[in-house]
């Protein structure tokens, strides 16, 4: 009730106090229609106790409940005015009508303008029954013995509950008779089906009180410091699986996003979309801040799988990850020649459900024998020729490695790694000899991280099945590799060994780079490559595994299985 400034006086054009209202919308004031049922066109006029001093506001009335010069007991008793400009408040907080009562009762308060109080006085009352009285109002009855009676003045005000300050319905009579405290309110519910387009400012019940307050708090602040985000990739990134989509215009500020949120969303993943919207909005008042090492990815997941339609067909799906949830964004079987566009235009989309200030990821997770699949010199087409691992950090994963134990070991890993200033890399030279075995007991070492191949996967095949199952967080080599001596001889590894200076220039270009930035790291090296022949970076491959930046995938059937009702 503290910034409950939209509490609204209704007078007649020179001061006379009518009855009271509230805000509902920035020029949108309700009220009773028997309050300015007797004020004639050109007499009516808004003012707010809060702002004392500001001249009131003229006001039409556009739209009602079909009460027309009627008793306290005909229905639709309600006014929606329209004022000549902006009101100086933001609008009030509704509520849905069965958070007005309850075990224990709920204590609610009125804002009314009785005579000798054109400051306006409070009233606190509770309904005394959830039964709705000839399907229009609840009776309310005094809070507590000698406390301030409804009366007139208070016709229109706003009952709020005493806790959060949102509106569960408006004062329409008191009991008109002295000494009894009781009278009624014509609830969010009703009022809704008077004026229709009230519903979309009346919360579903599956918000929890303390989460609207917040949102609606954390909206207020943001209008007030002109905070600049995207709503719609708010909503994207808070909204469940099953929401709905945002509207085709999208939203025209934050509070229309967080009134979506707030209004349309129903069901048991509704309050937690609302805490995560709120989460997502607080979050933007924060500048960001640099953490060299620990960049907060935000992935969209690439899964290409063998069709089983025959080796021209590739089935693709994509997914978008943010705070840790997936959003299912597109699948389907695709020809080998029309996959790049394909891809290109599903990462696009999925950029709708990133959470917003984190670092964009692309991961392709590929069959172990895909691996060497150049994704990062894919491109959409001829109208762009920008390689994709030169727009964003791209990553590839092996799909093998997705097997619940083996991310539970690699999750060890990487909250090892976190500690770690830099990752110290294990060079499988193309000379190497020894048992795939040794590099097992490589990667054991505390500070074990990535391995650097001097030859492609093909001619290491051993040591590479070996790094993926040990499992290495890291792992990097080339697609050339080295092409190995005169007549494909086995290499000497001397000094004009392309895979050895490959090994060189990757040890040096990722130096002192903590694992978690490396993916970001290549693609720096990507760039260079992209603007300089014969970089050794140029077919750079990096096999980057952080299970935590990932939920859990589904335990049967593919990705985006949909819900028979979705």
């Amino acid at each position: 009730m503290r910034s409950a400034a939209w509490h609204a006086r209704i007078e007649r054009v020179g001061g006379t106090v009518a009855g009271a209202g509230f805000l509902v919308a920035p020029r949108t004031v309700l009220t009773c229609a028997h309050v300015v049922h007797d004020l004639p066109a050109g007499e009516l006029a808004v003012s707010f106790a809060a702002f004392p001093g500001r001249p009131a506001v003229p006001a039409r009335r556009v739209a009602g409940g079909g009460w027309d010069a009627g008793t306290a007991a005909d229905l639709g008793d309600l006014a929606v005015l329209e004022l000549a400009e902006d009101a100086p408040s933001a609008p009030a907080a509704l509520a849905p009508a069965d958070t007005a009562y309850g075990t224990p009762p709920r204590k609610l308060v009125v804002y009314g303008f009785p005579d000798g109080f054109d400051e306006g006085t409070l009233a606190e009352y509770r309904v005394t029954a959830p039964q709705l009285i000839s399907g229009e109002w609840l009776q309310l009855e005094a809070w507590q013995l000698g406390g301030q009676p409804l009366a007139p003045g208070f016709s229109g005000a706003a009952v709020t509950l005493v806790d959060t300050g949102e509106v569960v319905g408006m004062v329409t009579a008191d009991a008109g008779a002295q000494g009894v405290r009781t009278g009624r309110m014509m609830p969010t519910e009703v009022m809704a089906r008077h004026w229709p387009a009230l519903e979309g400012l009346v919360p579903t019940s599956d918000h929890h009180g303390a989460d609207r307050a917040r949102l609606r708090g954390l909206v207020e602040r943001a209008e007030r410091t002109g905070l600049d985000c995207d709503p719609v990739r708010l909503y994207r990134a808070a909204a469940g699986e099953l929401a709905p989509e945002p509207p085709e215009e999208g939203f025209d500020s934050l509070w229309s996003a967080a009134l979506f949120v707030l209004c349309e969303l129903d069901g048991p993943d509704a309050a937690a979309t609302v805490a995560r919207f709120a989460d997502l909005v607080e979050e933007q008042f924060s500048a960001p801040v640099e953490r060299p090492g620990s960049p907060e990815w935000s992935p969209i997941l690439v899964d290409l799988r063998h069709s089983g339609a025959g080796d021209d067909l590739v089935r693709v799906e994509v997914s978008a990850y943010s705070g840790g949830r997936r959003h299912p964004v597109d699948s389907g079987t695709v020809p080998r020649s029309r996959l790049p566009g394909y891809v290109q235009d599903r990462i696009d989309a999925a950029f709708r459900y990133l959470t917003p200030g984190c670092d964009e990821l692309i991961a392709f997770a590929l069959p172990r024998d895909w691996l060497d699949l150049p994704v990062d010199r894919w491109h959409p087409g001829p109208d762009d020729e920008t390689p994709l691992g030169c727009k964003h950090p791209l990553v590839v994963t092996d799909q093998a490695r997705r097997r619940a134990g083996t991310r539970h070991v690699l999750t060890r890993a990487w909250n090892r790694l976190d500690s770690l200033p830099g990752a110290r890399m294990h060079r499988v030279e193309c000379t190497e000899r020894e048992a795939a075995g040794r590099l097992r007991l490589e990667l054991l070492r505390a500070d074990g991280c990535l391995v650097g191949f001097a030859a492609a996967p093909s001619a290491a095949r051993a040591h590479f099945t070996t790094s993926l199952t040990a499992p290495a967080p890291l792992v990097a080599w080339s697609r050339r590799g080295c092409p190995g001596g005169p007549d494909r001889q086995p290499c000497t590894g001397g000094e004009g060994c392309p895979g050895k200076v490959f090994l060189d220039e990757l040890d040096a270009g990722l130096a002192g780079r903590p694992p978690a930035e490396l993916p970001r790291r290549v693609w720096e090296l990507r760039l260079e490559a992209d603007a300089e022949d014969g970089h050794w970076a140029r077919d750079l491959q990096l096999l980057w595994d952080d299970p935590r930046i990932f939920p859990d995938p589904p335990a049967t059937g593919p990705a985006h299985a949909r819900s028979p009702v979705a």
